[in-house]
C-alpha cells in the first residue's frame, strides 16, 4: 500500500517544517547516497530499503534518460560498471565511445537503450574489490525507474511511520538536452504528478551544473541544491555563495570544503557554513565513506584500504561545523554519529 499524494505531501510538509531543516540545524538530515551503497549495489531498491531501515531521512537517486524518454536511476549514463550489460551478447554492438561533458568514455550508455531493454539487465556492485560483501548481492535486481523510487519512498514512509524524502540528482543535463532527452522537464513533470511540486515537499533537486538548475527553477517549486567539487572552491567563497543564493536553496560541497584536511588530519572548519547560513542557504556536504581509502591518514585503521577507519570523527566534525545534512554511503553510521 502506498501513501496517497495528499498524505505524502502533508507528511513531507511536517518533515520540512521540523527542526531537521532549521538553519543552523540542531538535527541535520542523513542522506543515503545512492541508498545504503556501502552495503548493497548502488541505486537498487534493496539499497534504498536498507537505508530507510538504518534511519536515513532521504534517499538519493541519480537520474539519466532512456532512449524512449524514461527517467531511470544510475550513477552515470554509462552503465557498464554498474550492470551486467558487458556479459550480454545481444547488446555487444551497443558498446561505443562518446564524449560526455568533455570526457571521452567507452562503454554502454542508458540513452541507447529503451526502458524495456534496460529492465532485462541486472545491477551489480561498482567497486567489488573495495566492497566484496556488497558484490554478493550482484544480479538480484534490475535498474529502477525514478517512479519506482518515488513509490518506494511513499511505501517506506508508511511502513516506518515517518516521512522518507527523495533527493534526485540530474546527471549530465546539458549533454542529455543536446541529444533531445532533456532531464529538467521530465523531472519537474514527475514531481508534479507525485504531488511533490512545492517547497515543503520532502524533495531536494541537486546538480553540479548551474544552468540546468536555474532552468529547473522555472519548472518546479521543489528546492534546489548546487553541488560543488573541491576543484571549484571559488563557488563556495563568500561571493560565490551569493551567486548561488540567487537560484538555489542550498549548497552541496565536497565535505573537505567544510572541514579541511591537512597533513592527514581534520582541521578546524572553514567559513563555508557560516557564510552560507548568513545567506539562508542550507549546507549538505558529500560524501562520507567509511573505508580507509576515503579517510585522512590519521583516521585510518591499519593498512587495508577496504577496512573501515574512524569515520565517526568525520561525521562529528561536520555536525559540529553546523551542517544541515550529510550524504553518506553508510547511513547507519551517520545516524549513530548524529545521536
Amino acid at each position: 500500500m502506498h501513501l496517497t499524494r495528499r498524505t505524502f505531501a502533508a507528511a513531507g510538509a511536517g518533515l520540512m517544517a521540523g527542526p531537521a531543516f532549521a538553519r543552523p540545524s540542531p538535527r541535520p538530515i542523513v542522506i543515503a547516497h545512492r541508498g545504503a551503497s556501502g552495503e548493497r549495489p548502488e541505486h537498487t531498491l534493496m539499497a534504498y530499503r536498507l537505508a530507510v531501515d538504518e534511519g536515513a531521512d532521504f534517499i538519493e537517486p541519480d537520474l539519466v534518460v532512456t532512449r524512449d524518454g524514461h527517467l531511470v536511476v544510475r550513477h552515470e549514463n554509462e552503465i557498464g560498471g554498474t550492470t551486467d550489460v558487458a556479459a550480454r551478447p545481444e547488446f555487444a554492438a551497443r558498446r561505443q565511445v562518446k564524449v560526455i561533458d568533455g570526457e571521452k568514455l567507452e562503454g554502454w550508455f542508458a540513452e541507447d537503450f529503451t526502458l524495456a531493454e534496460l529492465k532485462t539487465l541486472r545491477a551489480r556492485e561498482r567497486m567489488p574489490d573495495l566492497r566484496p560483501a556488497s558484490a554478493a548481492f550482484d544480479g538480484r535486481e534490475p535498474i529502477p525507474t525514478f517512479q519506482e523510487v518515488l513509490d518506494l519512498a511513499r511505501a517506506e514512509s508508511r511502513r516506518v511511520g515517518r516521512p522518507v524524502g527523495v533527493y534526485p540528482e540530474m546527471k549530465h543535463p546539458t549533454y542529455m538536452a543536446s541529444i533531445g532527452l532533456a532531464l529538467e522537464p521530465r523531472l519537474a513533470d514527475a514531481l508534479k504528478a507525485g504531488g511533490l511540486n512545492s517547497r515543503t515537499a520532502p524533495v531536494f533537486v541537486q546538480c553540479f551544473e548551474p544552468g540546468p538548475l536555474k532552468a529547473f527553477s522555472r519548472l518546479s517549486k521543489a528546492r534546489r541544491i548546487q553541488l560543488v567539487g573541491q576543484d571549484r572552491p571559488q563557488m563556495v567563497s563568500a561571493e560565490g555563495l551569493k551567486a548561488i543564493a540567487a537560484y538555489a536553496d542550498g549548497v552541496g560541497p565536497d565535505w573537505p570544503l567544510v572541514v579541511p584536511t591537512h597533513d592527514g588530519r581534520l582541521n578546524p572548519p572553514s567559513a563555508l557554513v557560516a557564510d552560507a547560513h548568513a545567506l539562508g542557504l542550507a549546507v549538505h556536504p558529500w560524501t562520507v565513506r567509511a573505508e580507509n581509502r576515503y579517510l585522512p591518514a590519521a583516521l585510518r585503521k591499519g593498512e587495508d584500504q577496504t577496512a573501515h577507519g574512524d569515520v565517526q570523527a568525520v561525521f562529528k566534525a561536520l555536525y559540529a561545523a553546523g551542517v544541515d545534512g550529510v550524504f553518506t554511503d553508510f547511513p547507519k553510521m551517520g545516524v549513530a554519529a548524529r545521536r
